[in-house]
């Protein structure tokens, strides 16, 4: 496919984006993303240049059915069982690192 002139993504949106989402990415991985993620957007400008008018936005290609299956209750998950696997955890919850700034304990 071919790449227009100016980039739809660049490095410093994708280290905007992984500091918001707390993610710590090299300069190479920065620009590795920058241009996996500008190719992807270039995919998607091409997809929208599709006539799609009269076609459901569940439609496919092939014919899938849906399983199904009975919503039936089942007994709880033993909460011990549940925090197994919890880096830390006080009774039974888990503790977590607080993501927001200045909230009050409580």
């Amino acid at each position: 496919m071919p790449r227009s002139s100016a980039p739809r993504i660049n490095r410093a949106e994708v280290e905007r984006v992984a500091a918001l989402a707390r993610l710590s990415l090299s300069p190479a991985e920065a620009d590795r993303l920058a241009s996996d993620l500008d190719a992807i957007l270039g995919y998607v400008a091409t997809l929208r240049e599709l006539d799609t008018t009269g076609i459901l936005p569940t439609a496919h290609v092939i014919p899938l059915p849906t399983p199904m299956r009975e919503d039936e209750p089942e007994a709880a998950l033993d909460p011990a069982l549940a925090l197994a696997n919890a880096p830390e955890h006080e009774g039974s919850a888990f503790v977590v690192p607080r993501v927001i700034e200045g909230e009050d304990e409580g």
